[in-house]
């Protein structure tokens, strides 16, 4: 039973990676950063045709805060549109992260999301 779970788990990530749209992958982004499961969305402004391809949102990782009160935002770049999407940077209110950042331990949040990130075929 157990090794027809974890097949079909990882059947599965291939196919919901390929339908993923770079929103959905920020929020992704900002689940990780901010090591919550509950992260609500607000405003969401994607941009898949930009280049570099990103999305924008508002969000609150409390519960019951109407989208209109959500005032922290995170924003997004990728590589890619397509998994593997290939994060580039993202900034959380008005910290950036990004591989080439100066601040290490700036750099160091960057590379844990992105790790994260490739170890779920992101």
């Amino acid at each position: 039973m157990k090794k027809i779970a974890l097949v079909l788990a990882l059947t599965a990530t291939p196919a919901a990676a390929q339908s993923m749209k770079v929103e959905d992958l920020c929020v992704k982004v900002a689940k990780h950063l901010l090591m919550t499961d509950n992260l609500h969305t607000g405003v969401v402004q994607s941009f898949p045709e930009l280049k570099p391809p990103g999305a924008r949102l508002t969000y609150s990782t409390r519960d019951g805060v109407e989208k209109k009160d959500m005032v922290d935002v995170i924003s997004c770049e990728f590589t890619r549109t397509t998994a593997p999407f290939g994060l580039q940077r993202f900034c959380l209110a008005s910290t950036c992260y990004s591989a080439g950042e100066r601040n290490p331990e700036n750099k160091r949040r960057f590379e844990e999301v992105r790790t994260l990130l490739e170890r779920e075929g992101l």
